[in-house]
């Protein structure tokens, strides 16, 4: 018979009582907060939520020229749902992953259509949009509108993993052991757990860091159950950096690059110029193609997608 591994638990002991916890990371954060622009109230629900797309899997510093050039033409959901998807592939940029471009146009859209062009405050509205996620509509709807949500990203799920569960690194996905701590963890008061997650996120991105953490400057480093365990090593598979140079990933990344840069469609030797392998380099145009991000036009052109 499989036997499940055991749920966290919270508040068994003093490493692990949330309000000690609640108090010493909010406090840090009062103090060591990066000044964000999605974080400032002129940013609304509209920001937060263009920031919450361009942050996953991509730091900080890449993304705030372009989310200050996109919040600056797009001040609105309605002036992005008015302009061709293929405008937001363009001004997307090299933030990589781009399908997040169409899913932000996407969601635009339906925020027009839907909600009179008003981000919704509502959790399972903001659920039902396209290209939104568990993650996101909890971000949005805690960072944007102050509500009580558990938001689970990498760097809260690490803090959570080591600070109560007392192990290095969170499992590769998110468990319902995860989520399940993470709602006991959840301060009562909306405004008081709205102030929790963006803590405990940012003690994640600054200091309880994947590799080289800095337990000096952790408020709850006396409370930690991996730093009183002696920071037993990670016992799960082998956790790998992700690869970009030779992948398929990089020649998309390539072909984009022409299509983004031309105003008129582009014919196919302008991209067959970009990557030397040409079995490689047509799968790439493939996926492309099938991901909506390139529209194939008669007689061998592409362009960004139009519709």
């Amino acid at each position: 018979m499989k036997i499940l591994p055991t749920m966290p638990t919270v508040s068994t002991n003093a490493t692990t009582e949330p309000a000690v916890l609640h108090e010493s990371v909010i406090g840090w954060f009062g103090e060591h907060a990066r000044d964000l622009p999605w974080r400032r109230p002129e940013a609304g629900a509209w920001g937060v939520m263009v920031s919450e797309f361009m942050l996953q899997q991509t730091p900080v510093n890449r993304v705030l020229p372009v989310y200050e050039q996109w919040l600056a033409r797009w001040p609105r959901p309605a002036d992005l749902a008015a302009e061709a998807p293929g405008e937001a592939v363009r001004a997307w940029g090299r933030l990589g992953y781009p399908r997040r471009a169409l899913r932000l146009h996407g969601a635009a859209l339906a925020i027009t259509e839907r909600h009179g062009g008003d981000v919704p405050a509502n959790h399972g509205q903001l659920l039902a949009l396209p290209g939104i996620g568990e993650y996101t509509a909890a971000a949005v709807a805690s960072f944007a509108y102050g509500q009580r949500h558990a938001v689970l990203d990498t760097n809260v799920r690490r803090v959570f993993a080591r600070a109560v569960t007392g192990v290095q690194y969170p499992p590769t996905a998110t468990t319902a052991a995860e989520r399940h701590l993470a709602r006991a963890l959840l301060p009562e008061d909306e405004a008081t757990a709205a102030r929790w997650a963006a803590a405990s996120m940012e003690l994640g991105a600054l200091v309880c860091t994947a590799k080289n953490e800095t337990c000096a400057r952790c408020p709850i480093a006396a409370q930690c159950a991996w730093r009183l365990a002696g920071k037993p090593a990670h016992q799960g598979p082998a956790r790998r950096g992700q690869t970009y140079a030779g992948t398929d990933r990089q020649v998309r990344g390539r072909l984009l690059a022409v299509l983004r840069e031309a105003t008129d469609p582009v014919p196919q030797s302008a991209l067959d110029a970009v990557w030397h392998d040409p079995v490689q380099r047509a799968r790439a145009l493939d996926t492309l193609v099938a991901d909506g991000l390139v529209e194939p036009l008669d007689g061998g052109y592409y362009r960004l997608p139009h519709s």
